[in-house]
């Protein structure tokens, strides 16, 4: 049974991973997207990987492809100007997806790494975390390893927003230094208009 489901779910989400790149609306493309992650999540619950699995519903699924809908239906995108270099790009495309392909066989068909190589998956106990486990892994084999990326998405972050930062003449920016140094007579100017003056206004 365990089979049927995972060749099941791994074809729908094949499936939903060649849509994505061959829908032409991109609002199904991002669609199909959270189908292939939907999927992706009940083989990492085949896998006795909750935590993955929940994850990648929770974030993806729930945050990020919700982020990419907003963004993609907010935008004016000009989908015929995009398509137009299609056919351009297309043998280098077809170059690297038959490498892909390649390695890919290599990979699954050499002695050490072939299906036939995988042992068997064995039944932990019913009091078996996988998330402890793999808290355990990440923080003391990988803790360099995830520190270095953490500070790397950091920096990514930083420099996507300093390199789409526009600076325009003539906006109104908020002064901090001024706010916070400000007093309280300062904040209520009552100035004595006389009485003639008032009347020219007027």
């Amino acid at each position: 049974m365990e089979q049927v489901l995972f060749y099941f779910f791994a074809g729908v989400l094949l499936a939903a991973a060649v849509g994505v790149i061959t829908a032409r609306n991109p609002v199904y493309s991002a669609l199909l997207l959270v189908l292939a992650f939907f999927n992706s999540a009940v083989l990492w619950m085949l896998l006795e990987a909750e935590f993955l699995a929940l994850i990648l519903i929770l974030v993806y699924v729930g945050a990020v492809m919700v982020l990419f809908l907003f963004v993609v239906m907010m935008l004016d995108i000009n989908t015929a100007g995009m398509r137009r270099g299609f056919a351009r790009y297309l043998p280098l495309a077809g170059l690297v997806v038959a490498a892909m392909i390649v390695q890919l066989v290599i990979v699954l068909t050499a002695d050490d790494f072939g299906a036939q190589m995988m042992a068997d998956l064995e039944r932990y106990p019913a009091d078996y975390s996988n998330t402890e486990e793999l808290g355990r892994v990440l923080y003391t084999v990988y803790v360099y390893p995830f520190e270095i990326a953490a500070v790397i998405l950091l920096v990514a972050i930083v420099a996507a927003i300093s390199l789409t930062l526009r600076r325009r003449e003539g906006t109104r920016h908020q002064n901090v230094h001024r706010q916070v140094g400000t007093r309280s007579q300062d904040r209520l100017r009552v100035v004595d208009i006389p009485r003639e003056q008032r009347e020219q206004d007027s």
